[in-house]
């Protein structure tokens, strides 16, 4: 069965945009392990617009389902951060500086040194490693030659078009690489079912924007349970 990852940094956006600590990410996460929801993601970046690193080590003490953080390992910070909580999972996301939200996988051929070596380091402290990448068998390929435990398909194209064949096509490579397979960016209520029947084997899909705005509707409680059908 596919997981469900609920990113809670929309949770933290709303937080912060009046100070204090309502509505609380603690509180969120909790609640949503409690509706059904298999893992917690969180994306801090360097600015902590959203997601603060404080919040991290919080969520470290009271997640009792798979924890996964993302982040740029090129952030020494993040690297000390996810070496430091030791979470279930992390997932290496090349952020550009000052990007409003991720936009791209990890060309990782061209990246493969630094690659190897982090994806060393986490492993070593127990942590599973993924790495975005787009749909792109090539990519594929070299996270799987760096040593990663999975991948996570960046879904933004499937969202756009609903192209869903590209995706098919990575995700068998990487099975026949002995890679794990996650997904996530733009998944919705409306897309997802349609993505994980195409992709049976699928392990997790990582979704927040799209659900958390949805539970402004529905309530956190049955826009989880909608979600977790459509897996």
């Amino acid at each position: 069965m596919t997981k469900l990852s609920v990113n809670i940094n929309k949770v933290a956006v709303l937080r912060n945009s009046r100070g204090g600590d309502v509505p609380s990410v603690v509180e969120a996460a909790v609640a949503c392990e409690r509706f059904g929801a298999q893992g917690i993601t969180v994306h801090p970046r360097p600015d902590e617009r959203h997601i603060r690193y404080s919040d991290v080590r919080d969520l470290k003490r009271v997640v009792t389902t798979e924890f996964n953080i993302e982040g740029n390992p090129r952030e020494p910070r993040f690297v000390e951060l996810v070496l430091d909580v030791r979470p279930t999972q992390v997932t290496l996301v090349p952020d550009a500086v000052g990007a409003l939200t991720s936009n791209a996988g990890w060309d990782t051929v061209a990246h493969s040194g630094f690659l190897g070596d982090i994806v060393r380091k986490f492993r070593a402290a127990g942590i599973r490693v993924s790495v975005f990448v787009d749909p792109v068998v090539d990519m594929v390929r070299g996270a799987a030659a760096v040593g990663a435990d999975r991948v996570e398909l960046y879904t933004e194209a499937y969202a756009a078009t609903g192209l869903v064949e590209p995706y098919v096509v990575a995700a068998n490579e990487a099975r026949l690489l002995g890679l794990g397979v996650n997904a996530g960016h733009d998944l919705n209520s409306s897309n997802l079912r349609r993505f994980a029947e195409a992709i049976p084997f699928l392990d997790e899909v990582s979704i927040g924007h799209a659900l958390i705005s949805e539970a402004l509707y529905l309530g956190l409680e049955n826009t989880i349970k909608l979600y977790l059908s459509c897996l």
